[in-house]
């Protein structure tokens, strides 16, 4: 299954314990994989530089590292306009059209309030959790 994750997805697992944690855990485990592109990445880092508990730049590097050694990246082609509220967030769509994920799990309600986008279900942390639950259950 390919799946791309919300910056905020990565922040709160990195922080906290809890849902986003717990996909992250999935993640590394290759329960499934994330696709990711440059501008997510790039995102990443300026959330993480920006972020109220800072990491060092080696620890930022480190996760970069992870993310791009173990995720597949694409090149969005297409350009899309789908999140009114908040055009940066329109680069997970096209990210995941590019990669034509089956799922974006986000906290970010301008995201959640699309639902789905040409077959790609956006869901939250814990509407992903019960997803891979059910697959692991087939």
């Amino acid at each position: 299954m390919k799946v791309v994750l919300d910056t905020n997805v990565f922040i709160s697992g990195i922080f906290w314990t809890g849902k986003s944690n717990e996909i992250l855990n999935y993640w590394k485990f290759g329960r499934f994989d994330i696709v990711s592109s440059l501008e997510i990445i790039e995102e990443f880092v300026k959330v993480m530089k920006d972020f109220k508990i800072q990491l060092t730049d080696e620890q930022i590097k480190e996760w970069v590292d992870m993310i791009i050694s173990n995720s597949i990246i694409v090149e969005p082609k297409e350009k899309i306009n789908i999140v009114k509220e908040d055009l940066k967030d329109n680069i997970f769509v096209e990210t995941a059209v590019a990669g034509n994920v089956e799922y974006i799990v986000s906290q970010d309600k301008h995201l959640l309030k699309i639902k789905e986008f040409r077959q790609i279900k956006i869901v939250t942390p814990e509407d992903f959790l019960l997803i891979l639950g059910k697959i692991s259950r087939l």
